[in-house]
C-alpha cells in the first residue's frame, strides 16, 4: 500500500501491534484497515515511525539499514508476491531513516530495470511518506551518498 517499503515502513508497521497496524493502514482513524485516504495512511506511517524513534531513542543510539536486494512491487506480508524483476542496488545505511529511505528511492528511479516498481510507487504516491516525514521534522530528505567500496 505505501508503494516501497522501507526504514519508515519497518519503523511504522513492523513495530506496531495488530491494533497499530490498523490504525495506521486506515489513516489515523479507525474503522477498515482498507479503505482509509491513501495519503493519510502515508503520513500516519510517518507519524507512527516518528513516534517509535522518540521511543527508543534518537540520534548516535539508533542507526538505519536498508538492503536492496530481491526488490519486488509487493510487500513481504503478501502471502504471493511478483517475483523480483530488478537487479540488486545494494546495502544503504544512516543515522536518519528519512534520508536512508530517499537514497533508496532515488536508486531505484536511477535503475535501468526498474519500471514496475517506479510505477508502483506513483500509483501509491509514495513520496509522501518521505515528503510527510521532513515536513513534520522526523529527518531530512537530503543526503550525500558515499559508497564503502
Amino acid at each position: 500500500m505505501g508503494g516501497f517499503g522501507g526504514a519508515l515502513k519497518n519503523l511504522s508497521i513492523g513495530c506496531a501491534s495488530s491494533e497499530g497496524k490498523a490504525w495506521i493502514h486506515s489513516g489515523g482513524k479507525g474503522g477498515s484497515m482498507w479503505s482509509g485516504d491513501q495519503n493519510a495512511f502515508l503520513e500516519a506511517m510517518a507519524e507512527a515511525a516518528s513516534s517509535v524513534v522518540d521511543y527508543f531513542g534518537e540520534g548516535e543510539r539508533c542507526i538505519y539499514i536498508n538492503v536492496m536486494n530481491r526488490l519486488s512491487v509487493d510487500c513481504d506480508c503478501d502471502g504471493n508476491p511478483a517475483e523480483p524483476d530488478m537487479h540488486d542496488i545494494g546495502i544503504l545505511a544512516s543515522l536518519d531513516p528519512v534520508a536512508l529511505d530517499q537514497a533508496c528511492v532515488d536508486l531505484v528511479y536511477a535503475a535501468p530495470d526498474s519500471a514496475s516498481l517506479i510505477q508502483r510507487i506513483a500509483s501509491r504516491n509514495g513520496i509522501h511518506i518521505l515528503e510527510h516525514a521532513d515536513e513534520i521534522g522526523f529527518g531530512s530528505r537530503a543526503y550525500t551518498l558515499q559508497s564503502i567500496d
